[in-house]
């Protein structure tokens, strides 16, 4: 059985003419935790977008969990936790109700929650320290908080896979060195978790894997090989943000 969770091979995404992937290649192995490094409109939420089916790609393959990408949706296998701007915080919604929206996969027609769903959303807010919010309100959280609600939503779900889009955005060092404990607890846990940043200094002390994005994938693999001074350069059109190099 392979041990890779997610592969793309050759995978290129037009928007229009404008090219947002072009001949991008990775495997991501089960039970690690990627770091997907690049600038703003490198290529990063759109390689999530295609793993998790909302955008087709013009060409190349995509598979999860060894199966196409409409099959691994339809057993629930990744669950994504978008970026806050993607997210109407306004909406007069319930943290109980964010997370359960995780377990709509798994009910019948009329979306009836069973026993087990409440069950499991208990327990999803439970393991990111949110229990004691459940009945706010959403958008009454803090940064850090309704992150957390979304990874809670995310677990509910199931999901052995997790995609982040730019989590950090917005946190303070407090919120985000929280954030990273949950995420590195939970691939302890058995959990994949892909992270998308373009903040170089969030994740290579944390991160097993790195992939460098711009446009395509410039590099792929162990921290330690990938998140070097000349490939960091490439991707970043040489600004390193002082960043040491070992």
């Amino acid at each position: 059985m392979t041990n890779i969770a997610i592969s793309l091979r050759d995978v290129t995404v037009f928007y229009g003419d404008k090219p947002a992937l072009t001949g991008a290649s990775i495997d991501i192995p089960y039970r690690s935790f990627t770091g997907v490094i690049g600038m703003n409109g490198a290529g990063k939420s759109t390689m999530f977008k295609v793993i998790m089916g909302l955008v087709a790609p013009q060409s190349g393959t995509v598979t999860v969990c060894s199966d196409p990408v409409k099959t691994a949706q339809k057993h629930g296998h990744v669950a994504y936790v978008p970026q806050s701007e993607d997210v109407d915080w306004d909406f007069p919604i319930s943290v109980y109700e964010v997370v359960m929206m995780g377990r709509y996969g798994k009910q019948n027609f009329i979306k009836t929650a069973s026993e087990e769903d409440h069950e499991n959303v208990i327990d999803a807010l439970r393991q990111v320290s949110m229990l004691e919010y459940k009945n706010n309100q959403i958008g009454e959280l803090s940064g850090g908080q309704k992150k957390r609600v979304f990874v809670a939503r995310a677990l509910a779900q199931g999901a052995d896979i997790m995609l982040l889009d730019e989590p950090f955005a917005g946190l303070d060092a407090t919120s985000e060195k929280s954030l990273i404990s949950l995420f590195m607890n939970l691939k302890e846990q058995g959990k994949t978790i892909i992270l998308a940043t373009h903040d170089l200094l969030s994740l290579p002390e944390t991160c097993d894997r790195v992939a460098l994005i711009k446009h395509t994938v410039i590099a792929n693999g162990p921290t330690k090989e990938v998140f070097t001074k000349d490939l960091v350069a490439k991707t970043f059109d040489g600004l390193l943000h002082h960043l040491s190099f070992e």
